[in-house]
């Protein structure tokens, strides 16, 4: 593995990692509003945040955060360094320096779909523990048939109940999900950037740039994939097996709560998705230039 191939996956670790504290809050508040449902609903995104708050931090907005802090510079590591070094190849015959959006997009879509062997387990737990937050001060939860006090609790039930493949709980949802939408991430990423810095809507740093055009291509892509999102978690956070399959999930929340349902967090989804993804993309580049200029 060359020093380059290191590189990409070194900044993308490095860069996923920046954006997550910053996120999580928003996170939390995305998964409980697409996970509740029957007769627990929120009113709406304010009565969520205000019923989460009720809780101490690390049983409300940053439950479920310490799997993903310590995986997800691993799962963007993959992303960032596949994406890279997919690109570079997909670009070898090209005498252009510049790479074509045809190029940007499969690259994009390479590295969405290897990054799923490391991010599923961790999402499945992560979106378990959200799930669970009550709806008020009393501790108990209406949904969930079983309460974990962390996420070990809740890997060891996973996997005495259902094997390591337990932990795949979701795969093809996230793979619906991940595989397109990190395509048009990278596609809307690139040709953004490039266009603002073709006009000069840019700084001497190139910061601006990179944090306009990350956080609008996370915020479109994020949008673009609420549907297959809200379903993932649904499935997922489904402790007491009332779907059967994919599918049926998808057709009893739409029998129970109508099309809206599939729109469900997006307002703080796309709150999020902003900043988050303009300290990703902002953090990658400066960290991967870094490496490539010093070493």
């Amino acid at each position: 593995m060359t020093e380059h191939v290191i590189h990409d996956y070194i900044a993308g670790a490095i860069g996923g990692a920046s954006g997550l504290v910053l996120g999580h809050p928003f996170d939390t508040t995305k998964v409980q509003l697409q996970t509740q449902h029957h007769g627990s609903r929120y009113k709406g995104l304010v009565d969520a945040v205000k019923s989460i708050s009720h809780q101490s931090l690390n049983k409300g907005f940053f439950r479920g955060m310490s799997y993903p802090l310590f995986s997800y510079g691993v799962v963007n590591s993959i992303f960032f360094g596949v994406y890279g070094n997919s690109l570079k190849w997909l670009d070898r015959h090209e005498s252009n320096k510049k790479s074509s959006y045809l190029n940007i997009y499969l690259a994009g879509c390479i590295g969405g779909a290897a990054q799923l062997v490391a991010l599923v387990p961790v999402d499945l737990v992560k979106v378990v523990l959200q799930s669970q937050i009550p709806h008020d001060t009393t501790g108990h939860t209406v949904d969930n048939a079983r309460y974990f006090k962390g996420p070990t609790e809740c890997a060891i039930h996973i996997y005495k109940t259902s094997g390591i493949f337990g932990f795949y709980k979701g795969l093809i949802p996230n793979a619906w999900r991940d595989i397109p939408s990190y395509g048009l991430y990278s596609l809307s990423y690139e040709s953004l950037r490039q266009t603002m810095i073709q006009y000069g809507w840019t700084d001497s740093k190139g910061i601006i740039p990179e944090l306009i055009a990350g956080g609008c291509a996370g915020t479109l892509t994020w949008f673009s994939i609420m549907p297959f999102d809200v379903i993932k978690s649904r499935y997922q956070a489904d402790l007491k097996r009332e779907y059967k399959g994919i599918l049926d999930c998808v057709y009893k929340s739409y029998r129970q709560e109508g099309i809206t349902v599939f729109y469900r967090g997006c307002l703080v989804t796309c709150l999020r998705a902003f900043p988050v993804n303009g300290v990703i993309f902002l953090v990658y580049s400066k960290t991967l230039n870094y490496l490539e200029t010093n070493f």
